[in-house]
This record gives C-alpha cells, structure tokens and sequence, in this order.
C-alpha cells in the first residue's frame, strides 16, 4: 500500500484506459483526522451514545471546562450539547445503554482536589443526573464495561499523593457500589479495554514510575493476573480495544515529550506488536471507539500545554 493511501475507490490506469472498483475499500493500519474539536479540550470524558461521540468537560489553559461537545462520524461535523454541571478534568467514563457515566476526576488545576461524584447524561433527553457517588475519591482512573456492570479501576489521590488500586464496580441498574479485588499494583492514567470478557489494564503511572505493567481481571472469578508488560511503558495514553485486539497509543514514558508509538495487544498470544504511529504524538487525550474505529480527541503535546483541538482517527 503506498504511503498515504487513505480509504476509497480503487483507480488502474494503464495507457490510455482508467478503471475504478464498483466498492470502496480500507486501509487498515492507518491513521486520518476528523474535523478538530471547537473548544480545545485535555481529558474530558468520552462516549459513544447513539452514532455520535461525546466529550464532556474536561480542562484546558481556562481550566477546568462544563462543555459537552458532540461528534457525528457520519457527517465529520461537532455540535455542542448540555454542559455537565460539576465540571471536572480526566474522570473516568463509560456508556451503558445508552448512558453516559463520567466517574470522579479533578475540580481545579491548582490543588488537582479530587471528587467522587458520578453524573449521568442521557443523550435522548439532553440532560444530567447525579447518581451514587463512587466509594473512593478519585482522577485519572480507567473505566471498562463487562456484562453491563463497569468497573473503575486505579487511580490517583490527590491527597495522599498515593496511586491507588482499588476497582469498585458499579451497577447501573441499581445505582449501588460493591467492591472488587484490587489491581496487583496500584497505578494513575491507566489504559484500559476488554478482550472478550478479560479486563486489560496496561501500563500508567505506580509508585515506581511508568513500569508498563499490564494485568487481566477475570469477572467470573474477581481476580488479576500479570500479562506481558508494555515493551513501551507509558502513562496517558489513548487507549481501546475493537475485535480480539487492545490498542494503545502516544501517552508519555516518565516525562515529556509525549509519544506517537500504537501498539496493540493479543491477549491469546499474550504478545505486543509495534502500528503505525500516530500523526501527532499527545498525551491525555479523550479515548472512545466508534463503529470499529479509534478516536483520539484533543490531548497535550508540551508539558503544561494548553492543550491541542486534533481529532485522530486510527483504522485497525
């Protein structure tokens, strides 16, 4: 495939006669950019609700921001929706039937004091709810859906100073909290996705720096186990999974410069394999993947950046 090839129909030229294939085709492997973002935007929470993709709050060099920006794939075009009325920076965030949950996260970027609330918006309706808040205050955690039930996993204490491990699951059914078997090792800015019914949290911030660790959670038996670390170890990154596979990319190792790597993750051949990079390496960005795609929305790329309005779209 030459360098550059993007999506589409398939034209053969040979001497005078031009040929063009009835169907288009994809370039896998590949990265495109969507129409950036109105309002530049460093970790806000994501989902994706109804064939649109949301960003939610989120901070930038204003601080810490309410607006509730929406993406339509299918028209590559962003409209705004109602903002969230507690605005925080890097929650966690996750979509069951049709909702979308935003999970603790920081009030200011001075103290970086953190919250346990949970808001609720229903895209139908247009508007927020508060529900049950989270047992444990918490930012820059990861969040996974498994059999309807979505597990908060790890993240950081502003006050202690501390990365946590605990996962607490939440059903949205009952609007209740139960806790769950901690992480091996307790870790911020996790990247977090589900291969079949195993949760991956790979890589993020421990006590010992970005170590690339990488654990499975199984929900039928509430327990961890090690997988092969990220040859790459980093924190911040963007992450998801789609079909058998786990992919993760940019993100920092330690410190700035963020990283443009993609690598994904095999879970049956518990291996890693190096991608296609992204065009512009960033760092806490928003993560949601969209009917089969990979979204990368907005981001860092300088340490204390205000933050950048790229929308990066990776095609596995």
């Amino acid at each position: 495939m030459p360098a550059g090839a993007v999506d589409g129909y398939v034209t053969v030229t040979t001497g005078s006669t031009t040929l063009t294939s009835t169907k288009t085709f994809t370039v896998h492997n590949s990265w495109s950019r969507g129409a950036p973002i109105p309002t530049v935007v460093v970790g806000p929470a994501v989902g994706f609700v109804n064939n649109k993709v949301y960003a939610a709050s989120g901070c930038n060099s204003s601080g810490v921001i309410g607006v509730n920006q929406v993406y339509t794939p299918a028209t590559n075009t962003w409209t705004t929706a109602a903002a969230i009325p507690t605005p925080v920076c890097s929650p966690a965030s996750a979509v069951v039937n049709s909702i979308l949950y935003v999970f603790g996260g920081y009030l200011d970027l001075t103290s970086h004091t953190i919250t346990n609330a949970v808001q609720a918006y229903n895209a139908k309706t247009n508007t927020w709810s508060s529900k049950s808040p989270m047992p444990t205050p918490r930012g820059s955690a990861g969040a996974a859906v498994e059999g309807g039930m979505i597990y908060v996993i790890g993240g950081y204490d502003s006050g202690t100073g501390q990365r946590l491990n605990n996962v607490e699951k939440y059903n949205p059914l009952t609007d209740t909290w139960t806790e769950e078997a901690p992480l091996l090792n307790g870790k911020s800015e996790p990247s977090i996705g589900l291969i079949g019914t195993t949760i991956v949290a790979a890589d993020g911030d421990t006590s010992s720096g970005d170590t690339g660790d990488n654990e499975g959670y199984s929900a039928s038996t509430n327990s961890w186990k090690s997988l092969a670390s990220d040859p790459t170890a980093r924190n911040e990154a963007f992450s998801g999974s789609v079909g058998t596979l786990f992919y993760v990319a940019g993100g920092i190792n330690n410190n700035y410069p963020p990283l443009n790597l993609t690598e994904s993750f095999n879970l049956t051949a518990n291996k890693w394999t190096v991608l296609a990079p992204m065009p512009q390496a960033t760092t806490i960005a928003g993560s949601v993947v969209a009917n089969g795609l990979l979204y990368c929305i907005g981001g860092n790329e300088t340490n204390g950046g205000n933050g950048i309005n790229n929308v990066q779209i990776y095609q596995p």
